[in-house]
Formats: C-alpha cells, structure tokens, sequence
C-alpha cells in the first residue's frame, strides 16, 4: 500500500513523515526542502495481532506495513511545472492513496506561502492544480480514443463516453474519482492515471491540545467522499524520540489514546477499502496481511502466496477475538468457533486463517 503525503510548503509534511516512520527526512523553515520525493516503510503495529500471538505462541511478529513517500509542497500553477510542479505530480501517480496536509497551528514562527491559516483554501488550491493536471491528460486522451471510437470498438466507445463525462466534471472543479469508472473499459482508469482519481485523506496539521480537525475542512472532505483527522506534526514528532510507557504517559497528557500511524493507517484502510486478517501458528510466526475488502479465502491464500492459493484445498478461519478468549486453536475446534470454510468464503476484518493445501 503506497501513500503520498502531500501540501503546501510548509504545511508539516516532512516533520510528520520523520515522526511516523523515523526515516529523518529533512525538513526547514522554507519552501521545497524535500526536492526528491522520500520513501520510507513503516511498520503497523496491531493489537490484535500481538494478542493472537501472545495466545498462540507465534514468533516472530510481523507487522502490516505502509509505504510512505513525502512528496515536496505543491504551489498554484505546479501543473504548469511552477515550483518543480511536474515532478511532485508525477510522484503523486505512483501512489495508491493521498494523504493531505493542512495547516491548522497558528504557530508565527512557520511561514505560510500566503501569509494566512486557511486549512480549506489551502486545500482546494492544492486539489485545483491536480485537477487542471488531470483536465489536460484527460482532454488528450479523449482526443485519441475518440478516434479510436470511430471503429465502433466497444472498450473505446465506452472510455470515449466515460471521458466525455470527466472533462466537464474536471472543469466544473469535480474530481475524476467523482464518474464511476465504466464497466465496459475496466482500462480506461489506468489508463488515464488521474490524480483526483485517488481517494484523499486530510491530516489536519493542529495546535498541541488539539484533538479534532476544523469543522470546515471536515464538511470539505464529506462533500468529496472523503475523510478528515487530526494530527499534530510536533506531537507526533516528540512521541517518535519516546518509547513503551514515556510515549504513552505523553499520548495521556496530549489526550492523544493512539499514535499519528495507527490512526493514519486505519484512516488509510478504510479509503482503500481494505480489511486486515492474520495468519499464526505454535513457534511460528505470527503476520498481519491486507486484503481488499470483499475477497475470498483463496485471494487471502495468494497474499501468503501463488502455490498456497493454486492448491487451496479448504482454509480454517476464526475471529481473532474468539481465537484468544477460547486460548488456542484446541479449544476453539472444541468450542465448534474454529470454522471450516471453502474458497468462496468472504473474509473479515480480523479473521485469522489457516490455509489446507496440496
């Protein structure tokens, strides 16, 4: 799963990503410290899990994790190159999902690029640039496949109509991922490669004490379909030199009940519409994997891997809450919690599975 943060310069882009993966990206008081995008992996520690291995005597743990790429600050007219535009949109392609950093702390001492704290103007500056990006991508491919259409070819009639929706949706200042993606061109999303066809998360970058992003910027990011959270960068920043019970004495004070990453991800999760199931076993260990929600045992089985999903046989599968309250997988077959289930079986948030194969 690959995420890009992005905003404006300044916006604390570079001093969250340093807090939530530690990789120690730079980060300064002026525009465009970050020139080349970074790319850190940060683990996802999950409760769940560790209580599943705890219960199960799995070992080593191996946590879900999270590409990040901390992409430079985008500045009106970046889809004309302004600001080395053109290579922070193309860093944007490349990622699954967008993290959207605003600035929400009043602190004078951090230059705003506008000289005012404005987290949905700030916003919707940054979004008109990806969709003037995206209304010039999809201008060009419309013309192509337009043509394309004259052959009467099905996928190209029907990614020629879908476009004819998308330019006027992008000039009224509708993001892309606003048209449903046509059924008879399941290409035509690739092949266009929008921006705004990504679903967005806004981190609302907020003063210590604060728990909760604006309320405004909260309306802006439900009237897209999206969502919004709160996190201070510098919180987040001082929690990250802390560790076991220091940070957690600090998260208490700053009301804070779960780290900027966990929240983060979860957030992620959800936008990407992704589910987590585990996999453990006695001195084995014990992994977290993501699965697009809606997908079967078999998908969960070619996560794990190709030869597990080509020789599924059946799969045993128990809620993770039921796995640890019966105290192992023994119990649980004698309780009649520990199921057995088929390839077409829709897996859970939470499932712990165990895959019989050939």
């Amino acid at each position: 799963m690959k995420v890009g943060i992005v905003g404006m310069p300044n916006a604390g882009k570079s001093t969250l990503f340093n807090a939530l993966t530690r990789a120690g990206a730079e980060s300064a008081n002026y525009p465009f410290t970050t020139i080349e995008p970074n790319v850190a992996i940060a683990t996802v520690p999950d409760e769940r899990l560790e209580r599943v291995a705890a219960t199960i005597g799995s070992t080593p743990i191996v946590y879900e994790t999270l590409q990040v790429h901390d992409i430079a600050g985008i500045v009106k007219g970046a889809h004309q190159g302004e600001g080395l535009g053109n290579q922070f949109l193309a860093s944007i392609r490349e990622v699954d999902a967008i993290c959207h950093v605003v600035r929400s702390h009043g602190d004078e001492k951090i230059l705003h690029p506008d000289g005012r704290i404005d987290p949905v103007a700030d916003a919707e500056m940054v979004e008109a640039e990806l969709m003037l990006a995206d209304l010039e991508t999809a201008a060009r491919r419309l013309e192509r496949v337009a043509k394309q259409a004259k052959a009467l070819e099905k996928e190209a009639v029907a990614e020629r109509d879908w476009l004819e929706l998308v330019v006027p949706a992008l000039e009224r200042g509708e993001p892309v991922r606003s048209i449903a993606a046509p059924a008879g061109a399941p290409d035509a999303l690739r092949n266009l490669g929008a921006l705004t066809s990504k679903p967005v998360l806004y981190i609302a970058n907020v003063d210590e004490g604060e728990i909760e992003p604006p309320a405004a910027l909260v309306e802006h990011a439900r009237a897209g379909g999206d969502q919004a959270i709160a996190l201070s960068a510098r919180i987040e920043s001082d929690l990250a030199e802390l560790e076991g019970e220091e940070a957690a004495l600090m998260r208490e004070e700053f009301g804070v009940d779960e780290s900027g990453l966990g929240r983060m991800v979860r957030a992620a999760h959800s936008l990407l519409d992704l589910i987590e199931f585990f996999t453990a076993g006695e001195a084995k260990e014990g992994r977290a994997w993501s699965l697009r929600r809606g997908r079967t045992a078999w998908h969960a089985a070619g996560e794990i891997h190709t030869d597990i999903q080509d020789g599924f046989v059946k799969a045993e599968v128990i809620g993770w809450e039921e796995l640890v309250e019966a105290g192992g997988y023994a119990r649980a077959r004698e309780r009649g919690t520990l199921r057995i289930e088929g390839r077409d079986y829709v897996m859970q948030d939470g499932d712990v599975l165990t895959v019989k194969h050939a």
